[in-house]
């Protein structure tokens, strides 16, 4: 497995999409999802759009590896 350094804000953008999506399925539906969904709308489109996803020595499996660097720094805030 390669270790992939992916830049600090990339990871946060990344940790905000998965706490955010965390409230949103916590949620009823009834009570105001709207805020939530535009929310994580708005995250996906700046992490796909970040300048990392162009470097040319990025790996086939960046977004699962951002998303378990992104997890493993919400487990770090929350101990």
């Amino acid at each position: 497995m390669q270790c992939t350094s992916f830049p600090d804000d990339l990871v946060g953008l990344q940790a905000d999409w998965l706490r955010t999506y965390r409230m949103l399925a916590a949620r009823p539906a009834t009570a105001g999802t709207t805020p939530l969904r535009r929310r994580l709308i708005v995250l996906s489109c700046a992490i796909s759009t970040h300048p990392y996803w162009s470097r040319p020595a990025r790996t086939a499996g960046g977004p699962a590896e951002l998303r378990r660097a992104a997890g493993t720094r919400a487990w770090g805030r929350a101990a």
